[in-house]
């Protein structure tokens, strides 16, 4: 029996160390963790349960019968962060440099089924140079087979995808399918043709960095979510994020304990909007003094900045927030913006998570280049977003709410459930110089006449009252109630029920 439980011992032994010593210590020259480190830091201390720790590969082509580890490039199973249940794979570049062939995507997928049957999140950490060639179509094969378990997850579980090394060619349309990407700066690209190739096709020089980095992806492509120094921040702040998020679309959010008083008042809230409407503010000071103990973690903060997106929570419950951005192109929607919203929106819509609103949009960016780019059909994207969505949505207008884009952010006509308004909000078709120009046009050649009349629109206008009047506004607040009327209206709405018509699913503008 003893020699039965060593030969266990050493098979063990072998399978952790991968593509042998040399390729863990060119990984550690590198800046990068192995696989598995990545998964200690990640998961909870001794919580990993590992599968197929022997699987190995089945190809005899191109002498690959002499080329045989354990595991086959893949570290497969699951464990907890912070007690709760998640599924992990965690791709192994020691071995064939992370390739994927038939077995390595048997193994991935072995997880995706089980978190889907489970009820608990996948998180994949990638680092794999692709489709393994030697093994042909069988290894595009496996590719499409996680493909169509992404599709079958989307909405069901939360998926997860951090890349940390390369993901080129069919590799990158998985993560393309999970909720959120994650990045590593420097060590990290993602591509569906490399550098080598542009150059032949197109004739253009360009760098992996510059092609698929984490800058690239993070503020031109909107592809990845977010991007961290190194191997261990990123690894810990998925920690953080994972914190925020229910296991499944079968459960409510989680709920943390909290020592921030629920009716906390938050006077700094009273002077924040400046007295030129045409002054900005930062909103991220909103939602740092709503959220529980200041703690925002963003999505996307480096594309469409001038909108915010990210998570919070309110008396310990998670809330996805929703916020245009003043300091950057006054707040207006645009395409990047649009999409980027719409996603969101989404994604809490699925997983149960209510979303809060925070209003400041002077209207849609004009201009030549977002009408060629499709403006009308990628804001219709949130518009759509925000309409479908059946989870309690709160909306409070801090100060210009324009045309369209008051209607397309939350308003109570696409059924936001409470809709607040600060007394310096301003809820019309458009600013009173534009409205003017407008309505007397005839009176243009007299400054006076028209600054008397900007004066009289604004007076009338400029001002939450007349949509509180017609019901269109719940209640105008005092700013530095802020906090204590949205974590009651949350709470009032945790109840809530909507029945939606009967049909296959519905058809979003893409």
């Amino acid at each position: 029996m003893r020699d039965i439980l060593e030969q266990l011992e050493l098979k063990r032994a072998e399978a952790r160390l991968g593509g042998g010593q040399a390729r863990i210590d060119a990984q550690h020259g590198k800046g990068k963790l192995t696989a598995r480190e990545r998964l200690d830091v990640l998961l909870d201390e001794g919580s990993f349960e590992e599968y197929d720790m022997y699987k190995t590969h089945r190809c005899t082509d191109f002498g690959m019968e002499q080329q045989v580890f354990p595991g086959d490039g893949v570290i497969t199973g699951w464990g907890t962060i912070n007690g709760r249940p998640v599924y992990v794979f965690s791709q192994d570049f020691t071995v064939f440099g992370g390739s994927l062939s038939e077995t390595h995507a048997e193994k991935i997928c072995k997880v995706m089924d089980l978190a889907v049957q489970n009820g608990a999140p996948l998180i994949g950490l990638n680092d794999s140079g692709g489709a393994r060639i030697q093994e042909g179509v069988a290894s595009l094969g496996g590719y499409a087979e996680v493909f169509w378990r992404n599709v079958q997850a989307s909405g069901v579980i939360p998926q997860i995808s951090v890349i940390m090394g390369p993901c080129a060619g069919g590799a990158v349309y998985s993560p393309a399918m999970t909720d959120f990407i994650f990045m590593v700066r420097d060590t990290s690209y993602m591509f569906v043709t490399g550098p080598d190739v542009v150059k032949t096709v197109t004739n253009e020089i360009v760098t992996a960095e510059e092609l698929g980095g984490a800058s690239t992806h993070t503020k031109k492509s909107s592809v990845a979510d977010g991007a961290y120094d190194n191997d261990v921040e990123a690894l810990i702040e998925i920690r953080r994020m994972f914190d925020f998020l229910p296991l499944s679309s079968r459960e409510a959010p989680p709920s943390l304990p909290t020592a921030d008083a629920p009716d906390r008042i938050e006077q700094a809230l009273d002077t924040l909007i400046p007295d030129n409407p045409n002054k900005p503010y930062d909103m991220r000071e909103v939602i740092a003094r709503v959220g529980d103990e200041g703690d925002f973690f963003e999505i996307q903060a480096g594309h469409a900045r001038n909108i915010l997106c990210g998570f919070i929570r309110l008396n310990g419950s998670t809330v996805g927030v929703v916020a245009n951005q003043p300091m950057v192109l006054a707040g207006c929607l645009d395409i990047d913006s649009s999409k980027k919203a719409a996603r969101f929106v989404r994604f809490c819509d699925a997983f149960n998570i209510p979303i809060l609103t925070l209003v400041d949009v002077p209207g849609f960016l004009p201009g030549v280049s977002q009408e060629y780019g499709g403006i009308i059909k990628h804001g219709a994207k949130l518009l759509f977003a925000y309409a479908e969505a059946t989870v309690p949505k709160v909306t409070v207008i801090t100060r210009k709410a324009y045309g369209g884009a008051y209607d397309v952010m939350a308003s109570k006509h696409i059924r936001a459930d409470v809709n607040y308004a600060w007394p310096t909000a301003q809820i019309a078709v458009m600013g009173a110089k534009g409205a003017v120009e407008i309505l007397y046009r005839s009176e243009l050649g007299d400054p006076d006449k028209i600054a008397q009349r900007t004066k009289d629109y604004e007076d009338r206008f400029a001002n939450p009252f007349v949509a509180a009047q017609r019901g269109f506004i719940d209640e105008v607040i005092l700013p530095h109630s802020t906090r204590r009327r949205v974590v009651r209206a949350f709470e009032m709405l945790k109840t809530k029920k909507v029945t939606q018509p009967l049909r296959k699913h519905d058809n979003i503008p893409l």
